[in-house]
């Protein structure tokens, strides 16, 4: 008790020190301080305009907007995620289009990594319901203020997202294999797309989908800092999931099922090796790792 004690003294004792040079910082600044660095008046409205907004600024903007997704009807979710499921499917279909063209090229696989964002770009841009989006951003309000019915309607959302997306891109991959709309060499991009999802074993799906969901929940943490940004953002973030081989629930529940379609891997396999192992990785990735250490750090900045 005593150490708690003189820490506290102690970090009170240097944020009055840090106060104090900051507030002579502050008046060399000013135009009448006679300072070779002095600011006018408009020059300091142009530092706080430029200054990046804290990180207790961002975790609410993410709090509120997932206080909303909590708050939204059974129907509207079910909807928004399945238009979700189907809209990423194109991330399937593009990378494996590019992959039909430049899958001789040398470091080909740098140029059909592109495709694969296509799909987060139209779905996060929409503001359709991502469930790996969701893995932070209607976390925060149950960390924030954490109670039964909160937790209740949390796990209602990624119930809902969760199967909605599922079904989208189910129904996508069908139509990819049933639909005859390419010709045999991309058909064939599909299934090498495919092999290469389900040559990871278990463990790899599970610690490969650690890494993209806490991937994209640094996307939606840094898509609160800025408007300007944001599709620069999520073509950097999933393009780095796409080359780096990570696996994701949503795309690769697409390339999984065309899998099971095509006769090339058992439904068993599809939920078993890739399902469940992708989903636990993307869970613990965006919620129990970058979403929990980002409310941590907020919390301690406020004591």
């Amino acid at each position: 008790m005593h150490n708690d004690e003189q820490s506290d003294a102690k970090r009170q004792a240097d944020k009055q020190v840090d106060a104090q040079e900051e507030a002579q910082v502050r008046e060399n600044l000013k135009e009448e301080s006679g300072s070779g660095f002095s600011l006018s008046g408009d020059e300091h409205e142009k530092v706080e305009d430029k200054s990046p907004p804290r990180a207790a600024v961002l975790h609410e903007i993410i709090r509120r907007s997932g206080q909303e997704e909590l708050s939204r009807e059974f129907a509207a979710l079910a909807w928004s995620a399945l238009a979700a499921g189907l809209t990423m499917g194109f991330s399937f279909l593009a990378r494996a289009v590019l992959h039909r063209y430049v899958q001789d090229f040398p470091a080909g696989f740098l140029i059909e990594g592109f495709g694969y964002t296509f799909g987060f770009i139209a779905v996060i841009i929409a503001r359709q319901q991502l469930f790996t989006e969701n893995t932070l951003t209607v976390v925060l309000p149950v960390m924030t203020a954490p109670s039964w019915h909160k937790f209740g309607r949390l796990l209602r959302l990624w119930g809902v997202v969760l199967v909605g997306n599922l079904v989208g891109v189910t129904i996508f991959a069908l139509g990819l294999l049933k639909l005859h709309q390419f010709d045999a060499a991309t058909q064939a991009s599909f299934v090498d797309i495919g092999r290469e999802l389900m040559h990871n074993t278990p463990f790899e799906m599970f610690s490969k989908g650690v890494l993209a969901g806490w991937i994209i929940a640094m996307m939606v943490w840094m898509m609160a800092a800025t408007e300007q940004s944001r599709l620069a953002i999520i073509i950097i973030c999933t393009y780095l999931i796409a080359i780096s081989g990570f696996t994701h629930i949503i795309v690769g529940s697409a390339e999984a099922m065309y899998m099971v379609f095509a006769g090339e891997t058992s439904f068993a396999d599809a939920v078993l090796r890739f399902g469940l192992p992708t989903l636990l990785g993307n869970v613990v990735g965006g919620s129990l790792i970058f979403a929990l250490i980002s409310h941590a750090q907020v919390r301690s900045d406020s004591h």
